[in-house]
């Protein structure tokens, strides 16, 4: 099971977490990885591009874990890019967990 931990501050996005794989295909196959995957990556891509916003990423080699920390000292701008971004990202992920709740789990 994949599962999404959000850690706010203030009621703002301060980190997530994503680990575990969901299982539910077969290796290459598994389409609630890959959703979860292109979801959360491109979000992370989004703010490092868009936001220019160098985020702390830690990951391991077999796409089974990954931490993002959005560091604290952004502008008003950066921040208000990033937590939409980021919002937006944890809509995306509620509506898979929605469709295939057996294979993915939100702690917000």
């Amino acid at each position: 099971m994949i599962k999404v931990e959000v850690i706010r501050k203030d009621k703002l996005i301060h980190a997530f977490r994503i680990s575990g794989h969901a299982n539910s295909g077969p290796y290459g196959y598994d389409l609630v990885c890959a959703g979860v995957s292109a979801v959360s990556f491109g979000a992370v891509n989004a703010v490092i591009e868009l936001c220019k916003v160098d985020l702390n990423i830690e990951q391991t080699g077999d796409g089974g874990y990954l931490n993002i920390e959005i560091p604290s000292s952004l502008t008003d701008e950066q921040s208000k890019e990033t937590q939409l971004i980021f919002e937006a990202m944890l809509v995306s992920l509620q509506t898979i967990e929605r469709d295939y709740r057996k294979f993915i789990q939100i702690k917000d």
